[in-house]
């Protein structure tokens, strides 16, 4: 099988050296995998392998896309290869499976959005509001981990003075970080995961060489029947404090 027919890569690597321990298409057990100490996981199809190194006590789990380049990555800090599998003849690939410490993603459904942006896909604005509200808070954990894995920081790239948000695809409180994300940092864009880290992304140091930010937020009265009054009046507290203006439609 060619690269380029894959669309989403997982490889482990030792955080220190960046030695390669594993790579393979599939990954199976990681993602919303049980809680137990040392869980298994098992890496499916596997390409590259470090036969001579069983295990690390400082590896990373980097997530790829389908030209095997980095789009997100998890700390998970020891893990011990169970064995080693005999090679298989001809095109079948062998899987090996390994004990990692006690760090799995939380998120069962990420591996299936890690899958879609790995993809050929263009990012494009409103994309996640075409998944389900299931999959909002797990849209938003790609988000923030896609946005520092790629070592940029929690701040405002986009040039624009004046952005919106549209209240009737705010349907839960993790849309409404998307929403954000994307209104002010483009698709896919980050802008904080809760309230304390939409404050750090509008702290001063930030807005140095950024003009003010106003938000035009459309069909505000929806938002705010789905956030709930407490939430909404956390929010526009936070806004006022960094001088955000709202213009409510």
């Amino acid at each position: 099988m060619g690269f380029k027919e894959v669309n989403l890569w997982h490889r482990l690597i030792e955080d220190d050296s960046h030695d390669l321990l594993v790579e393979a298409e599939g990954l199976l057990g990681f993602y919303g995998g049980p809680e137990a100490p040392q869980p298994e996981v098992t890496f499916l199809r596997v390409h590259q392998i470090n036969e001579g190194k069983r295990k690390s006590q400082d590896a990373i789990l980097e997530i790829m896309n389908y030209r095997r380049e980095k789009i997100g990555e998890y700390w998970v800090g020891q893990v011990r290869r169970i064995d080693l599998p005999a090679q298989q003849t001809g095109n079948d690939l062998r899987d090996v499976s390994y004990r990692f410490g006690d760090v799995l993603s939380e998120y069962p459904e990420a591996g299936k959005v890690w899958r879609h942006w790995a993809s050929n896909v263009t990012p494009e604005s409103g994309e996640w509001t075409r998944w389900a509200p299931h999959y909002h808070e797990t849209w938003l954990h790609v988000v923030q981990n896609s946005w520092f894995a790629s070592r940029r920081r929690a701040s405002r790239y986009g040039t624009d003075e004046i952005v919106s948000l549209d209240g009737l695809s705010i349907t839960t409180k993790p849309a409404f970080y998307c929403a954000l994300g994307e209104a002010v940092n483009g698709p896919r864009g980050y802008f904080g995961s809760n309230l304390d880290a939409v404050a750090d992304c509008l702290s001063p140091k930030q807005r140095e060489t950024t003009p003010p930010l106003a938000i035009t937020w459309h069909n505000f009265e929806k938002s705010h029947e789905n956030l709930g009054g407490d939430f909404m009046k956390s929010l526009l507290s936070v806004l006022e404090r960094f001088h955000v203006r709202i213009d409510p439609r």
